[in-house]
């Protein structure tokens, strides 16, 4: 597979931080006047080793990179080796519009995100408990979501090995929002805005919950937050030279909130194929991705709800999932005992959408 735009965003990454370092020599240079001329060109000369060491460090990377590897200085262990996507398990089709997962996530322990994001949803469902918005067990959408799970699950280690060893979580809260997320570690929350406002059929829940877990699956939140981390090390390193800070916050800080994080448009279409991957070998139409977001565009006309400010819908990606389909439809028509051709067209239950063929 072609590794351009994994080392893009290590080029990318790079030279955010040493412009924000330079920045940091500069400031500390404008401040000479006021300041003793041998303590300013102490710190000039800190500041211009931190540079380079993180120059060393984004050479690893990059080479790493290059060798679907780790760098040298990072020990192998089940936390860091289990990352890497099983890729000759996976579709070949699909596999052909899916990149290496981002060697910045390495930055960041993935079992530390998975901890912190354990906690976070926790207290998410603890206050949606307080608030009694957190529907039961014994909920027939519950039940229904769960189901849909169950048979997704099984087929997540296809994508990251991590998969196997995570405690899966379905739950549903219960309030107007159009939303849905998975968390790093398998933590899933259904909104009932986006069942109830949207309609959903099983298949459309299901695409829904693929898209989610592909995030999850691709450790998007945890190469944001390895991106943070490189970025406000520097900005911690500054300020520690200051006398304004420390370095240790840095770790504290990052993944602060996951539940906020925003993902990029190669993260979407990630999402988009790997959902419909996952859905169509666990017997669900993928034919539901179209049906789906012309049902978020319709309520997109409204206020956009909070799923669509990070899920950005429109005909440029309804056109990429209708052009993907023919790669995941002969999956889903093997669960049928059929072939794809025979598979009829789907119709959801919007009676204003035209059936899909």
């Amino acid at each position: 597979m072609n590794n351009t735009p994994f080392i893009k965003h290590s080029h990318v990454s790079q030279h955010c931080i040493l412009a924000v370092t330079v920045l940091l020599v500069y400031s500390l240079s404008s401040t000479a006047q006021a300041t003793d001329f041998n303590n300013i060109k102490n710190i000039k000369e800190t500041a211009e080793i931190t540079v380079q060491s993180l120059k060393t460090k984004f050479e690893q990377l990059k080479a790493a990179a290059k060798a679907h590897q780790l760098p040298a200085n990072v020990p192998p262990s089940a936390d860091t080796n289990a990352t890497v996507m099983p890729e000759l398990n996976a579709s070949v089709d699909i596999q052909q519009g899916i990149g290496k997962m981002s060697v910045l996530r390495s930055l960041v322990s993935a079992k530390q995100i998975e901890m912190q994001s354990s906690q976070q949803y926790q207290q998410l469902l603890q206050e949606a408990s307080t608030q009694r918005t957190l529907v039961s067990d014994n909920e027939a959408q519950v039940i229904r979501l769960r189901t849909i799970a169950q048979k997704i699950i099984p087929l997540a280690n296809r994508w990251n090995e991590r998969a196997i060893h995570w405690k899966w979580e379905i739950n549903l809260i219960n309030t107007k929002e159009i939303n849905a997320f998975c968390m790093p570690g398998g933590k899933v929350a259904f909104y009932s805005g986006i069942l109830d406002k949207l309609k959903l059929t099983d298949d459309e829940a299901a695409i829904v919950m693929g898209h989610e877990m592909a995030h999850a699956l691709r450790e998007h939140g945890r190469e944001r937050v390895g991106k943070s981390v490189a970025t406000q090390g520097v900005l911690a390193v500054g300020s520690s030279l200051l006398g304004l800070g420390d370095t240790g916050r840095v770790l504290a800080d990052v993944g602060a909130n996951l539940l906020t994080l925003k993902f990029g448009r190669e993260d979407e279409t990630e999402g988009d194929l790997i959902g419909m991957d996952l859905a169509a070998r666990a017997g669900y139409d993928p034919r539901a991705g179209v049906t789906l977001w012309q049902k978020m565009s319709t309520a997109n006309k409204g206020a956009p709800p909070q799923w669509l400010s990070t899920h950005p819908s429109g005909k440029n990606r309804i056109a990429e999932i209708s052009k993907h389909l023919p790669k995941v439809l002969p999956l889903y028509a093997k669960t049928r005992n059929i072939t794809a051709a025979q598979l009829p067209a789907y119709q959801t239950n919007w009676a204003t959408l035209a059936p899909i063929k």
